[in-house]
């Protein structure tokens, strides 16, 4: 009997990957099928719902699912969910599709066929619905009011980019999944099937497992956040997105090499697992930490560490509005429903010349000229425009990382920061 969390909805893990003769046939009916290109979010959405990530999730949301998850976080059948899951096909795709057409999902990119699709429900997404998507799960308390959201979002938030653009029909229905992409050659030993992961915290005796989310390279505050997890669980899962990320974000090979050194010299080993997902970012700051936190419960996690600006957007967001949305979530009665993996809140962590050591606003008496502030953010900002990287921000071995990397970059990209990671709230 495993001492590991359930997998989230109550059904196990709900895999829509197929395998052997099944997959085999699948793959030669998906041939005859019509086409449709999908994007790379999409893409990442298939693979997780494959492997189990999205359990208990077997295909894209219909209109109903969307709005319940948009308003009140619920599926239709009452299982939490925070964020949709939806797919989107243009106005000719969509008029020559009919409910109950079988379609084959095709990645231009890698050039294959991904999945394929039984269409139960087509649904027009409006200008309206998109607004009330991009209301609902990308406002946060840095823009308050609708007025102050709009006023900037469509220029500088790309998960609100991301929804406006979209297509005119989203369709609905259950998928099987035919690939798992790149993935799995790509990051041979980092991606990981929750199945797979599961297994390794059970060969060790985890119990109560933290995962700590990485878009960013670790950083000494990063490094600390984990510290903290081994102290108060069995073991922490340092869990990198592996699929798309916005400009300016640094590969997840080069994170990956980042963290496989600071690990090395800096962690008891057999105190951690790293891994990685494919998913790209939806940079939807707290709503995206409810995300993180359902689909790490799939992979065994009981904790999610969450530290200040969590998914952040430059300011649209309250630094720790990621934590304090848990309190506010629905907590379904029946069995499997509700979120079971919870917030490790961690206030504002830096490292302070006084106290001679990491620290964070609960632990350290001293002002602002003592502490060294941490921000992925800022530390890419400082490589890519090759500014002095203060002391104590990041270990020397990673730093010498990044700068090899940023050395190789023939364009830069501008980055912004949040307010508050550079003092200014």
């Amino acid at each position: 009997m495993s001492k590991l969390i359930p997998p989230h909805g109550g059904k196990g893990l709900t895999c829509c990957l197929l395998e052997g003769n099944e997959l085999e046939a699948e793959k030669k009916k998906a041939a005859s099928l019509k086409q449709i290109f999908i994007s790379p979010r999409a893409k990442g959405d298939l693979i997780m719902m494959g492997i189990g990530g999205f359990s208990p999730l077997t295909g894209f949301m219909t209109k109903v699912d969307w709005k319940g998850v948009c308003e009140k976080f619920l599926l239709e059948d009452g299982t939490f969910w925070p964020i949709p899951v939806t797919f989107d096909v243009s106005e000719e795709d969509g008029n020559a599709i009919s409910i109950g057409d079988e379609i084959a999902l095709f990645d231009p990119k890698g050039d294959e066929i991904m999945a394929t699709m039984k269409v139960t429900e087509k649904y027009e997404m409006t200008e309206a619905d998109k607004k009330f998507e991009c209301e609902k799960v990308y406002m946060g308390e840095g823009t308050p009011t609708p007025e102050e959201f709009w006023k900037i979002a469509k220029d500088d938030h790309p998960g609100v980019q991301m929804v406006m653009d979209q297509k005119k029909y989203n369709l609905a229905g259950p998928v099987k999944v035919l690939s798992e992409g790149e993935y799995p050659v790509k990051y041979a030993g980092i991606y990981q099937k929750p199945a797979e992961a599961r297994k390794i915290f059970e060969e060790r005796g985890w119990k109560e497992i933290a995962a700590l989310q990485l878009r960013n390279p670790m950083h000494r505050s990063h490094e600390y956040l984990a510290k903290i997890a081994v102290e108060v669980c069995d073991g922490v899962f340092i869990h990198s997105l592996v699929g798309n990320l916005k400009p300016g974000d640094i590969p997840a090979d080069v994170r990956v090499k980042c963290i496989d050194t600071l690990v090395k010299n800096y962690f008891v080993e057999d105190k951690v697992v790293q891994g990685g997902y494919p998913l790209d970012m939806r940079y939807a700051g707290p709503r995206e930490g409810l995300l993180h936190a359902t689909f790490r419960q799939n992979y065994g996690v009981s904790r999610m560490i969450i530290g200040r600006d969590h998914a952040g957007v430059g300011d649209f967001y309250g630094m720790f509005e990621a934590q304090t949305i848990f309190d506010k979530i629905p907590a379904p009665t029946e069995e499997g429903k509700a979120l079971l993996c919870t917030p490790l809140k961690i206030d504002w962590t830096f490292y302070c010349s006084k106290c001679d050591g990491m620290a964070s606003l609960r632990t350290c008496p001293h002002g602002k000229e003592d502490r060294v502030l941490l921000s992925g953010t800022m530390l890419r900002k400082g490589l890519s425009e090759g500014t002095t990287i203060p002391d104590h921000f990041g270990r020397e071995e990673v730093l010498k990382i990044l700068r090899e990397y940023y050395a190789s970059l023939t364009e830069k990209v501008e980055i912004k920061t949040h307010a508050a990671a550079t003092g200014g709230k």
